[in-house]
């Protein structure tokens, strides 16, 4: 464990409800916004063509209504993030605000990205994700409490069980799942085993 990486116990937050299986990560961030070479500012181009048309004027979607906008827990149904393995998904939705993910299922690599940003991606079954979509639409306002250790999702005056992948509960729980942090905070470390290996030139 280092000191530079947070231990990730549970996230707080609103909720934004964003419905439909199958969302890719091409909806999530289409392509011709990657062509950037740092992830500032992706946050909003997130799911931009679901949320406007040619001319730029706003469709409807949960990412423009003015209730959601201070949300950070994101409500979503099954094979969340599926199709390229873009990282610049999982960017575009923390940069635009989302902490945590709470859906039916997620594409592996997705959640492997979230994780490496330190965004909890929790499953539920399909009735449990409906219900959390819908309080959430009644109560824009109400706070959601995703706790990764004991795998629960609490909201209003209910809990449900919850399921966090063992190795990403382990990672974000013990503060290992920044592996580039993890390696720079122990430099010293690489640096003396590179010095053993006969085959690294230092």
């Amino acid at each position: 464990m280092t000191d530079e990486i947070p231990e990730i116990d549970s996230v707080t937050g609103t909720g934004i409800p964003v419905r439909g299986n199958d969302i890719d990560t091409d909806q999530i961030i289409p392509a011709r916004f990657m062509k950037v070479v740092t992830f500032d500012g992706l946050g909003e181009f997130a799911f931009f063509d679901q949320r406007f048309d040619d001319d730029d004027n706003q469709k409807d979607h949960p990412f423009n209504e003015p209730q959601f906008q201070d949300a950070s827990v994101l409500a979503v149904n099954a094979n969340f993030g599926c199709g390229s393995s873009r990282e610049h998904a999982p960017q575009a939705l923390m940069r635009w605000g989302i902490d945590a993910i709470v859906g039916e299922s997620f594409a592996e690599i997705f959640a492997g990205n979230c994780l490496a940003l330190g965004i909890p991606t929790v499953t539920a079954d399909h009735e449990t994700i409906v219900d959390l979509q819908e309080w959430i639409d009644e109560n824009p306002d109400g706070e959601i409490h995703v706790d990764v250790e004991s795998e629960t999702v609490t909201y209003g005056d209910k809990t449900v069980e919850a399921t966090v992948d063992d190795a990403q509960r382990r990672a974000l729980t013990e503060g290992v799942w920044d592996t580039t942090a993890l390696m720079k905070s122990n430099a010293d470390a690489v640096a003396e085993k590179a010095a053993e290996l006969p085959y690294v030139d230092v």
